[in-house]
């Protein structure tokens, strides 16, 4: 994912701001990607589950690889969920760019790709208070003056890149389908600059409930956390939320567990539509025994101050909003017109090895697309297990060019099954449709075993998987550190 999604203006304005910013400056910095050499100049632009993927695995003495992504650290999406709460330390679910010194790292937005020249347009995506200002939820456009960095500013001008071969892996942006007020009153789970602000975000809310001149009315809409979409993220944050009222919360708060509750809306009849019915039931019901409320066939038509504005209830206060409903073109992708675009996602198509295809029908040889901003001809979900098996094969086929060896063929995807932690250590897992391995279904507390032990194979180094281990031990031990800072 290229730019992390916030609780900001538009994708689109900000990315309007960014290149206001990058032509007011006096100049534009040309470089190649890498330092002179006879290696192939390989550009990747993203850090998230695809271009971590592709700059791990990609053969690095034949490759000159350099990524371009605002954010320094690649973000194992899962581990969200209970970062946002304090199952888990944030860096548990971080792994550094930089950990890798053979590739060049750049922090920076990719705003602009001239196909034809095959040169980039980025802007760094840190350093200046001006960049702050382009993600403050408060800035509605880049105008003043006084806002604009200075042309001598250490860092910040905008530069070219030069590549041979592009992989664009930048993921997509929480979708508020034109729902006034989602952006400035909302919260969305998708990095851990999100989950740091809910954590923020309920404890703050405690605290103003326990203050002695709030009404038991306002109490009530303080302490009701609304959860808009009902797919794995927000069933998973539920269930994870409801943990943490119930045990480390409700001992520190005893006086306002009462006014508690949690409420999942989504604009679908029922939760979880993408696993089997039976689980879907399953979670169901665990959540009605739990006190968790699931409303479905709910329109929300705007977000307020506080409240949830829903067609069939009218005003519905809440303490906290987070808002899972789907996926938004990345603003780098609405940018791009020379590409050919899926009618109905507005992702990148691609063929079964990933090229993109211009405009006007010719396949971009050096031109590859994963992950969220793509769309291959047969429909696959946006879903972090597919970003990754498309990049492990995009792996194979860039290595296999360049040492001349035969192609790998067409990509397959492998569905591995899916799981959900539901709370109460317990979780689903969905394998009725897998590739390989036993078919079925799993729940409970195999099912929640089974999923912690998947995400804990699945961490990329040693130290988060002892970091995981420490963590959840010390939760289940001590309980989560309540403290706001």
């Amino acid at each position: 994912m290229l730019r992390a999604t916030t609780q900001a203006v538009s994708p689109a304005r900000r990315a309007q701001g960014a290149t206001r910013l990058a032509l007011a400056s006096s100049e534009v910095r040309h470089f190649s990607s890498t330092r002179p050499s006879q290696k192939q100049r390989l550009v990747i632009l993203g850090s998230g589950w695809g271009g971590y993927e592709v700059m791990q695995r990609v053969d690095k003495r034949k490759y000159d690889v350099t990524v371009v992504s605002p954010n320094s650290y690649f973000a194992f999406t899962p581990l969200l969920t209970g970062a946002s709460v304090g199952t888990i330390d944030f860096n548990s679910a971080l792994e550094p760019v930089r950990r890798y010194s053979q590739v060049r790292y750049l922090q920076a937005w990719a705003d602009k790709v001239d196909f034809d020249r095959k040169r980039i347009t980025c802007m760094p995506a840190t350093g200046s208070s001006a960049k702050k200002q382009l993600i403050d939820s408060k800035i509605q456009d880049i105008q003043d003056q006084s806002l604009k960095p200075a042309a001598s500013y250490p860092g910040w001008k905008p530069f070219e890149l030069t590549y041979d071969k592009l992989v664009v892996a930048v993921g997509a942006y929480s979708a508020t389908f034109g729902t006034p007020g989602v952006a400035d009153h909302a919260y969305f789970l998708k990095d851990v600059r999100d989950a740091a602000k809910i954590r923020n975000r309920i404890y703050e809310c405690f605290e103003l409930a326990s203050q002695p001149t709030v009404t038991d009315q306002e109490r009530a809409g303080l302490l009701h956390f609304a959860i808009v979409g009902g797919g794995p993220t927000g069933v998973e944050f539920a269930g994870e939320l409801h943990d943490t009222l119930t045990t480390d919360l409700e001992q520190a708060y005893p006086e306002l567990a009462p006014h508690c509750r949690i409420t999942l809306y989504d604009v679908a009849p029922n939760i979880l539509g993408s696993f089997d019915k039976s689980l879907a039931e399953y979670a169901t019901k665990k959540f009605d025994r739990a006190g968790i409320s699931i409303k479905g066939s709910r329109h929300v038509k705007r977000v307020g101050e506080g409240y949830l504005e829903i067609e069939e209830e009218g005003k519905v206060p809440f303490g906290l909003c987070v808002w899972n409903t789907g996926l938004a073109p990345n603003p780098l992708i609405e940018s791009i017109s020379e590409l050919e675009k899926d009618e109905k996602t507005h992702s990148l198509k691609i063929s079964d090895q990933f090229r993109t295809t211009s405009t006007e029908g010719q396949e971009m040889k050096d031109v590859f697309c994963i992950g969220d901003a793509s769309a291959l001809k047969e429909k696959l979900p946006a879903t972090a297990q597919v970003a990754s098996q498309e990049a492990q094969w995009l792996a194979k086929i860039l290595n296999a060019e360049v040492r001349g060896r035969a192609d790998p063929g067409a990509f397959t995807f492998h569905n591995q099954g899916t799981m959900a932690y539901i709370g109460d250590w317990s979780a689903i897992v969905d394998r009725s449709e897998v590739s390989e391995g036993p078919k079925g279904e799993l729940t409970g507390r195999a099912a929640w075993l089974l999923w912690r032990s998947a995400y804990l194979y699945k961490s990329l180094s040693w130290r988060n998987r002892i970091s995981l281990l420490y963590h959840w031990f010390a939760t289940w031990l001590g309980g989560r550190r309540l403290s706001r800072y």
